[in-house]
């Protein structure tokens, strides 16, 4: 047998060489490649590439995730919003008092927040209770500037969703208040919370009730009247921050308008409440330009206004001058100043309640004969005029319904594109309603419920139909366009009668007190000096209802407008703005530390 198959090496017959042979063109074309940038793409891409996923890496536990996910085109927040929200998430453990002044971005604070803690993982179930006015502005600024899914309550199954936007009065009441409390939520937020400042109400009770891991209070104004008050909200946050009722009485309370241990107090009020003020420097407002246009009246509409004073007033002398038990015709007075059509509903109510025989039914009708001569609304002139010059958006501002239908009625006759916003409507109105002001209507005509939480930054021209006899209310229809966001300065006209109570009202805000030109916080602190024994509203109707001549209406006017200037100048003297003034106030001015 051989051992040596064929071919092997014990073969003695040996085959011919065969040369091995190479190719090498694949490595050749790999060199063109790499060469050229390669199949893959530039070198230099590939490097940005790589250098940008490395800048994506969280490197920090404390860096804020969510400035990378907002939609870059719908918000940019501001500094003073970033640091808030980082003090919340890192320092506050996300339960905390957002005590920021009217229009410096509470909404925005709360949603980079929310934001962060979804990021993160930490939240998946949201609760946030606002303002009836204000549940379709949430919604849509979270839906737009933050990518949050939010959705508007309607019907009992929308909790099961998980970031729900609903408002007080429909979470606190059966059968909603029960599925809420038998849930439990990543966060909950509440904005004007100072409706929670006192623990006997039922929004107190509901929110301490609520389960929740972060709680976020939203408030421009979280202490007014009484110490206790902001004892009360702090314990909805944190239970036992202050200590209990008695201890916080003993400690930080030497009378309920007076703190004491301020130094330990703020540095309590710091571990839960931010506020920051426009008057802190960083931040940048447009101007407010004031012009103020008399308005007068024809004769007809005089000789309206002249009847329905005389009437008013002869009721409060024969009620034995109870302001108390006349409020409806309190309404008659200021409703002249603004339109026709405004003082015949209310007179029409008036005799609807009145028996067959009295005779004050006799003296309302011939109030409505008066009405009916008059011909022209001398205000609604002067409107088209102004609105005619500005070929601008504008926002048109009454306190009346019956005047925002006029006012519609008017310009739809005079080819003048104009949309209403007023308290009545549902919130898919609403919503239509600013959409189309936004893009196609020249004209906005708000009532002071419809203007409540508006945002009206792409508007910068306003005008005051009527004014309302309460600066703050004056104040809140300004802050709807003057705002963070404005890009303009605002121009405000502000509508006057003259030879009437109103042309002594715009006197008083614009002239004695120069209320057009402050910040809301110095106003409020004003008033609530001026305001111990009588609201200033109602102090004006006393002065207009018990004096004899319009000479006496202009002296008690002016002797006002002295004392609210005199209060101003005492606060300015104390150098430390509004916050001096009050004894509770400057608490809100917390350290720090």
């Amino acid at each position: 047998m051989n051992p040596h198959p064929p071919g092997s090496a014990g073969n003695s017959a040996k085959l011919p060489a065969v040369p091995v042979q190479f190719d090498s063109s694949w490595y050749e074309d790999l060199e063109a490649r790499l060469n050229k940038g390669g199949p893959w793409d530039d070198w230099k891409l590939f490097n940005l590439a790589g250098q940008a996923e490395t800048a994506s890496l969280v490197t920090s536990f404390e860096e804020m995730q969510c400035l990378k996910h907002l939609p870059q085109e719908q918000v940019t927040p501001l500094p003073h919003q970033t640091e808030t929200a980082r003090k919340v998430l890192f320092e506050m453990r996300g339960r905390a008092i957002l005590a920021d002044e009217v229009g410096l971005g509470k909404t925005i604070e709360a949603g980079l927040i929310l934001k962060e803690y979804i990021i993160r993982g930490l939240v998946r179930r949201v609760l946030i209770l606002v303002p009836a006015s204000l549940v379709l502005q949430w919604v849509r600024e979270l839906n737009q500037k933050f990518a949050i899914p939010a959705i508007a309550q309607k019907k009992e199954h929308s909790w099961q969703n998980d970031v729900v936007v609903a408002s007080m009065d429909t979470a606190k009441r059966d059968p909603h208040r029960d599925i809420l409390l038998n849930n439990e939520y990543d966060m909950v937020i509440v904005d004007e919370a100072h409706k929670l400042k006192n623990k006997k109400t039922t929004n107190y009770q509901f929110m301490l009730k609520l389960r929740k891991k972060y709680c976020l209070l939203l408030t421009a104004t979280p202490v007014q009247n009484d110490l206790s008050e902001l004892f009360n909200l702090i314990t909805l946050l944190k239970p036992g921050q202050l200590g209990g009722q008695n201890d916080f009485a003993s400690n930080f309370v030497f009378d309920k308008r007076i703190p004491k241990n301020e130094g330990q107090l703020k540095s309590e009020l710091a571990k839960i409440m931010i506020r920051n003020r426009r008057g802190d420097g960083e931040l940048e407002f447009t101007k407010r330009n004031v012009k103020n246009i008399n308005v007068e009246l024809s004769p007809e509409e005089k000789k309206l206004y002249d009847g329905v004073t005389s009437f008013v007033k002869d009721q409060y002398n024969a009620a034995g001058g109870d302001l108390n038990s006349m409020l409806s015709l309190v309404t008659l007075q200021r409703e002249v100043c603004s339109s026709r059509d405004a003082v015949f509903v209310t007179l029409v109510n008036l005799s609807k309640k009145l028996a067959p025989d009295s005779p004050l039914r006799d003296k309302i009708w011939e109030l409505v004969g008066i009405i009916k001569t008059i011909q022209v609304n001398s205000k609604a002139e002067k409107t088209m005029e102004l609105i005619r010059g500005m070929e601008d958006k504008v926002i048109v501002f009454t306190e009346y319904r019956a005047t925002q239908e006029y006012l519609l009625k008017y310009f739809r006759e005079r080819n003048m594109t104009a949309v209403p916003y007023r308290g009545g409507m549902n919130r898919g109105k609403k919503d239509w309603m600013m959409d189309l002001f936004r893009g196609r209507a020249q004209v906005m005509i708000a009532t002071e419920a419809g203007g409540e939480g508006i945002n009206l930054q792409f508007c910068h021209q306003m005008i005051n139909f009527d004014l309302p006899w309460n600066p703050m209310r004056v104040e809140q229809r300004i802050g709807r366009v003057h705002r963070l966001g404005q890009q303009h300065d605002v121009q405000i006209y502000n509508l006057s009668t003259k030879g009437t109570i109103e042309e002594h009202i715009l006197n008083l805000l614009h002239e004695k007190i120069n209320m057009f030109e402050m910040v809301i916080g110095q106003l409020d602190v004003i008033l609530e000096r001026f305001e111990k024994n009588d609201s200033l509203e109602k102090s004006i109707y006393k002065i207009l209802l018990e004096s004899g001549s319009e000479e006496e209406i202009a002296t008690r006017v002016d002797s006002l407008g002295r004392s609210l200037h005199s209060i101003r100048e005492e606060i300015d003297a104390k150098g430390s703005g509004a916050e001096e003034a009050t004894g509770l106030q400057h608490l809100l001015e917390v350290d720090e530390a």
